[in-house]
């Protein structure tokens, strides 16, 4: 009988160990169950598409496979906020146009969610060549 009550108590201590510990594990993360999905540099991608005689094109894309809500901010050579909107593609894709001037822009592409930015950034030089072309008469 003496067994039996001393199996009984390690197999309720081994119960109350185990409903105890369980909910404590499940707060090693800080208790925070929702996972954030930061924008990862490779989900993001800022190209140069070329120009036209009056503009500049890049592409902005963006891989975004929970939908979460995440702003496009574009910045001039200042600093100053150009163009910013509020999307939840998952799959953006979006042509960003700039005048085609003579002078150097260095404009700022900004990925930013609750989680964080990815800035993309840029320098445009437009060079001018000429060729000239001599041919005996």
């Amino acid at each position: 009988m003496k067994n039996n009550a001393v199996k009984v108590i390690v197999a309720t201590l081994a119960a109350v160990v185990i409903l105890i510990g369980n909910p404590l594990t499940s707060k090693a993360n800080g208790g925070n169950d929702s996972k954030k999905v930061s924008p990862a540099d490779a989900q993001v991608s800022v190209s140069f598409q070329g120009t036209t005689d009056n503009q500049i094109v890049f592409k902005v894309e963006f891989e975004n496979p929970t939908a979460q809500k995440f702003w496009l901010i574009i910045k001039n050579d200042n600093g100053d906020i150009i163009y910013h909107h509020q999307f939840s593609d998952t799959k953006f894709a979006k042509n960003v146009c700039f005048e085609n001037t003579d002078t150097e822009i260095q404009p700022t592409f900004v990925i930013r969610t609750d989680n964080g930015d990815v800035v993309r950034q840029f320098q445009v030089n437009k060079t001018i060549t000429e060729n000239t072309v001599v041919t005996s008469l």
